[in-house]
């Protein structure tokens, strides 16, 4: 029986026509359509049969596991079948699929997996992206890649992009590909907004608002929570107020079970409330749900590039994911939405989500890169460029973690992008295969990708939850949040071929594995204190001073975030010092220090930054010294040189002739300029330079001066002469400005009695700006035009200054008049 998609009554089918005709010419589409349209299981199967398909494959990808495999259910049942027949999933260690699928929904990593077998995706005839509006990091990598394969092997690859709330004219212009909107079926949901909400109370505020919409409301409730912790703590206070609801949280860490358990309706036809993360945003279709109570926050981790740490922040949502949630109310029918703030907080909200590229670790982006071939990555088509100096970052881990050798990838680095985790899990993982511990390193994987199963008061010691692990695989199933570990461990060891390890646990061998994975968080504790540590990376860490762990000297930290006293340790194993051997340096460190007066050069043993010896350096190699003060010099020069008045003059006259005179090449002798490029002008005279002293003793007029070609020294002072001399007799100093404007002329009026015009530099060619100033030396006029203030302003000016200044020579004609300098004589 032939699926016909006009039969299915969703709003998206407006536009299946259109589709078609479009992906028939182009290669590329935007889809636009609202929550609930149909787009991610009703268009898919409307493209199933196309014929420039050629019986290949649809690959649709999907920002999370349970969308995933939900959307792959749904488009089953719409055929009749069952799933892993034309319609099929694929997740992390898990997939449903045969010879007979058409049509794949693919969590995002999974496709980059794909593209890196085969870079034109054979088999494959169009790629949709669903939900692309959540700008996920492994979403834009996946893009950037398909983009590529499209551009150089394979023009007839179609890539489709959908979303309800994205930004679709910018996007249509990055990617030059048209958009069709579905204008949809959206339900009218009405939006009652509440007072502001204090987010250390949002539990509590969350279920007083919750009371207040089951009463007013009918039908079942979608509330949206940052985080487990809040959720749980929301059913706690719920469960006591609503004994006949079914109360369900939702979020990424429950087992699949659970999750279904939330999503369905209920069998007994009870009122159902899901207490919901930021998962249940799109995609999912929670059955029953007619209205929604959103908190207005969410959960993400930030990376730091500054730390190489992360770190959890709940944050305001923006306009698009409060538009998202809201929609979840009016699938099935008009709906309310609860939005606890105020409409004028509302209004000031960012329209879109942050992209995760620009704030995330960008180690596994770096790998696939360099693993694809390319050397420069931002000529490939990114919908936002990777920040710079996360790419550095990323690029300097993946070196340390022996995937990269010059920035091209390593033998090492091909294994460890072909293993389904972080590049760190990876290189861990194939480590302890060459030191035979692979049973624990599985179990150690698991833990660290997952959350951690033991309750907070338990410690940091990440052993105690190896060792749970494994009573847990043993038979004691008192823990049900080590279901899932054991599955994602149980993946690792099957990927590897390994048995489970079962033994008591060495945790000197975990600290040792560890450390492959995190060797910058070795942390030695801080003398004189309990619980502090500092880290490989220069960083301090904290760890509670009741914990069994605080008084050890040497951790491997697993866990920790970034604050600003110090980051907190959540998890961590202790180290055996004598296993650190192989990663401690003899190191020569030469550094300028400005608050320790100057240079420190010492020879030292250390782990990273954790410094275990220190003497001074006898008979440091001169160049190396000259060139960390240089570095110096270009971060700190413009405090640590003399750049007095009288230097600032010499530089501004040279950049003024630079502007009079374009083509004469004077240099740029600007303080950036100079502090940036110090080493060819500079050099000579760092030799004997050890303090911060010394440097200010430099003379930088004699060092330039000197730097000048001859005949450009001698240019100088007839062009941009110091002093210039005006009727009684003196030289005036001329302030000169770095931009090339008119140098100025501040001199007492009576000196210039007689000067007709007035003076020039530069060959004539740059009049100079005349501050006239009184006896006092107070400006009383300023002018670029003597002849016309003699002729016109002087007589107005004489009549005050004769009041004032009575004692002074103040003639009425000041063209014949005796310029005088520092004689009083009367008029």
């Amino acid at each position: 029986m032939t699926f016909d998609p006009f039969n299915i009554d969703l709003p998206v089918k407006e536009i299946i026509s259109e589709t078609r005709e479009h992906l028939k010419q182009k290669n590329t589409l935007i889809i636009s359509a609202p929550p609930g349209a149909g787009k991610s299981t009703l268009l898919p199967l409307a493209l199933m049969e196309e014929v420039w398909l050629k019986g290949q494959k649809i690959l649709m990808l999907e920002p999370r596991r349970l969308a995933a495999k939900s959307i792959a259910m749904r488009m089953a049942s719409l055929l009749g079948e069952e799933v892993g027949q034309s319609i099929g999933y694929r997740i992390r260690f898990e997939k449903r699929i045969s010879k007979a699928t058409r049509i794949e929904v693919l969590t995002e990593g999974i496709l980059t997996r794909m593209l890196q077998s085969d870079n034109a995706l054979e088999g494959v005839g169009l790629v949709i992206f669903d939900e692309i509006h959540e700008r996920s990091l492994h979403a834009d990598l996946a893009l950037a890649l398909c983009r590529e394969a499209q551009d150089v092997l394979r023009p007839d690859l179609r890539i489709m992009l959908m979303s309800a709330t994205i930004n679709s004219s910018e996007l249509s212009d990055r990617l030059q590909a048209e958009v069709i909107e579905s204008k949809g079926r959206q339900y009218p949901v009405e939006l009652i907004y509440t007072e502001a909400c204090d987010l250390r109370l949002l539990p509590e505020i969350t279920a007083h608002t919750l009371v207040r919409a089951v009463k007013e409301q009918s039908g079942d409730t979608l509330v949206f929570l940052p985080g487990e912790g809040e959720i749980r703590k929301c059913e706690a206070l719920l469960k006591a107020q609503f004994p006949d609801f079914m109360i369900y949280p939702l979020y990424g860490m429950l087992s699949g079970n659970q999750q279904q358990a939330a999503i369905m309706p209920d069998r007994q036809g009870r009122r159902k409330i899901v207490l919901a993360t930021a998962i249940a945003e799109t995609s999912l279709t929670i059955e029953g749900i007619k209205t929604v109570v959103d908190c207005g926050f969410s959960r993400v981790s930030r990376f730091d590039p500054k730390t190489g740490l992360s770190r959890l922040e709940t944050i305001e949502i923006s306009k698009d994911s409060a538009d998202q949630r809201a929609g979840r109310a009016g699938r099935l029918g008009p709906g309310v939405c609860y939005r606890m703030w105020p409409l004028a907080t509302h209004n000031r909200l960012k329209k879109h989500r942050v992209p995760e590229i620009l704030e995330a670790d960008l180690s596994s982006l770096v790998l696939e890169m360099a693993a694809w071939g390319v050397e420069d990555i931002q000529e490939l088509t990114w919908l936002s460029q990777p920040p710079l100096g996360a790419l550095a970052l990323a690029s300097d881990s993946l070196h340390e973690l022996e995937a990269l050798d010059n920035n091209k990838i390593t033998e090492h680095g091909r294994q460890i992008q072909k293993l389904p985790c972080h590049p760190r899990i990876a290189h861990m993982l194939l480590k302890a295969k060459e030191e035979d511990l692979l049973p624990l390193a599985t179990d150690l994987a698991a833990l660290l990708e997952e959350r951690d199963p033991l309750p907070r008061e338990t410690g940091i010691d990440i052993n105690l939850r190896i060792e749970a692990l494994r009573r847990h695989r043993k038979g004691d199933r008192t823990l049900k949040s080590l279901n899932k570990i054991e599955k994602v461990a149980a993946s690792y060891r099957q990927l590897f071929d390994i048995k489970a390890g079962n033994g008591p646990v060495d945790p000197y061998e975990t600290g040792v594995i560890l450390v492959q994975a995190y060797p910058e968080r070795i942390a030695h504790a801080s003398p004189g204190t309990n619980a502090r540590f500092m880290m490989a990376n220069g960083k301090q860490a904290m760890a509670s001073h009741k914990d069994d762990l605080a008084y050890e000297p040497w951790l491997a930290i697993a866990h920790v975030d970034d604050r600003e006293h110090g980051g907190k340790i959540f998890m961590a194993s202790a180290l055996n010092p004598q296993d650190l051997a192989p990663l401690v340096k003899d190191r020569e460190n030469i550094v300028w220090d400005t608050r320790k007066g100057g240079l420190i050069a010492n020879k030292e043993l250390r782990i990273g930054r954790i410094v275990l010896q220190s003497k001074p350096l006898r008979n440091p190699d001169e160049e190396q010294l000259v060139s960390v003060i240089s570095k110096a010099i270009e971060k700190e020069g413009s405090t640590l040189l003399n750049f007095s008045p009288e230097f600032t003059q010499w530089q501004n006259r040279v950049l003024s002739l630079r502007t009079w005179q374009p083509d004469a090449e004077w240099p740029d002798v600007s303080t950036a300029n100079l502090l940036k490029n110090n080493m060819d002008w500079l050099s000579p005279y760092l030799s004997n330079i050890r303090r911060s002293e010394d440097l200010a003793k430099i003379d930088l007029e004699e060092v330039l001066q000197n730097h000048l070609p001859w005949e450009k020294q001698t240019e100088l002072d007839q062009l941009a002469p110091k002093h210039i001399g005006v009727p009684s007799g003196s030289k005036i100093r001329l302030q000169y400005q770095a931009n090339g404007e008119a140098p100025i002329l501040a001199v007492r009026i009576q000196e210039v009695f007689g000067l007709s015009e007035n003076p020039k530099v530069n060959q004539g060619q740059v009049s100079v700006l005349m501050h006239l100033l009184s006896p006092a030396s107070r400006p009383i006029q300023i002018t670029s035009d003597l002849p016309n203030f003699w002729e016109n302003t002087y007589f107005e000016v004489r009549k005050e200054l004769r009041i004032r200044y009575a004692k002074h020579y103040w003639p009425e004609n000041p063209y014949e008049a005796e310029a005088i300098r520092g004689v009083k004589r009367k008029s």
